[in-house]
């Protein structure tokens, strides 16, 4: 039998090939279909029908390229009229195109529906991921810009995940005029977390308008116990530096002592009222003391002084000793180096929020 063409002989070879090709595919893929097809899952069940679908059209285009080589091939060894009988077979095909199209078309549109699907809750686990991250950022920043006239440092690491009640601001009142807030919000997750951000800027607003801290502190403490939980509280200390008079004046709400090095002499600034939201109707004072360059204010809240060894606790004065064993270590390296020794000192992970904030007079 001569060869009567030898481009369909070529064109019969590639056919056999890519049959070859979409065949072991298509045996990969029922196999797939049938282990997927003993798991009970829903996740598994929408799998099997993926599979299977996509088993069905590679079936599908492995029997076109048998026939359209079967046909090439008759076609390149013999001119008969018994030669053109393979070609009818590309009715086969043909058929089963008229008869699975419409599926074929639904199967294509479900998968694009759960592709669809599936990035999006990718998109939602992303953002679950994200926010936290950035949602602490805002409660406490780990960069902080530059305030002429003062260098600040500060750290803050959380206790039980991202979402923490802990948050600190360092902000410009006006010419020569600087705030530092630090505060901790009881409990933990993101309604502590909601609550800490209204705290923060809430103050921020209430500093411009009134000069007193402690009256800063009355009015936030009034429109926050209307808005928070019975049980929860707010402690905070917010110090005002100016520079046009040469002091710094604070306010505390039932937070722990900050540490002021003050000519070389280290001493606590006392809470002078009690825990917002406590006493909707409490009043708070605020104390007034002289500032000269090289002075330190030391703020944090109590995961610091409560990380723990045994039954022994950090403490208070091993936070003031840290002032006065080196008062002239740069701010940051103070907040950095006393976070480092609570969790030397502690027998396990730090339990609790800790957030340090330091502010000097250069």
């Amino acid at each position: 039998m001569a060869l009567q063409s030898p481009l369909l002989l070529v064109v019969a070879i590639a056919c056999g090939v890519a049959a070859v090709i979409w065949g072991r595919s298509t045996l990969r893929l029922a196999h797939s279909v049938r282990r997927l097809g003993l798991d009970a899952h829903r996740e598994a069940r929408v799998a099997t029908d993926l599979a299977r679908s996509a088993f069905r059209k590679e079936l599908h285009a492995t029997l076109v390229y048998v026939v359209a080589g079967l046909a090439a091939l008759a076609g390149a060894i013999s001119d008969s009229g018994w030669a053109t009988a393979p070609r009818l077979l590309i009715a086969v095909p043909v058929v089963m195109t008229l008869a699975y199209g419409g599926r074929f078309i639904a199967e294509t549109r479900l998968i694009e529906e759960r592709t669809t699907v599936v990035r999006r809750a990718e998109e939602v686990l992303s953002q679950q991921e994200l926010a936290p991250r950035q949602w602490a950022e805002r409660l406490a920043p780990q960069a902080l810009p530059e305030f002429q006239g003062f260098e600040v440092g500060q750290v803050y690491e959380a206790g039980t995940g991202l979402m923490a009640g802990d948050f600190y601001d360092v902000h410009l009142l006006g010419p020569k005029r600087l705030a530092a807030v630090i505060g901790d919000v009881s409990g933990h997750g993101i309604e502590a977390s909601i609550t800490a951000f209204q705290v923060k800027y809430l103050l921020r607003v209430f500093l411009r308008q009134y000069r007193d801290p402690a009256q800063a502190l009355e009015e936030l403490n009034v429109q926050i116990a209307a808005q928070t939980r019975p049980d929860e509280f707010v402690s905070l200390c917010v110090a005002v530096f100016d520079e046009n008079v040469g002091t710094v004046r604070y306010a505390s709400a039932g937070h722990p002592p900050a540490w002021l090095l003050h000519d070389g002499e280290v001493r606590p600034l006392s809470a002078t009222g009690s825990m917002l939201t406590l006493d909707p109707r409490g009043g708070y004072g605020s104390r007034e003391m002289d500032l000269v360059p090289g002075d330190t204010l030391l703020l944090y809240t109590d995961g610091l002084a409560e990380a723990r060894s045994g039954g022994q606790l950090f403490g208070e004065e091993r936070i003031a000793q840290a002032l006065r064993r080196d008062p002239r270590v740069s701010a940051d390296v103070l907040c950095k180096s006393l976070l480092t020794a609570a969790r030397e000192f502690s027998t396990g992970p730090l339990r609790d929020d800790v957030a340090i904030l330091a502010i000097r007079k250069v």
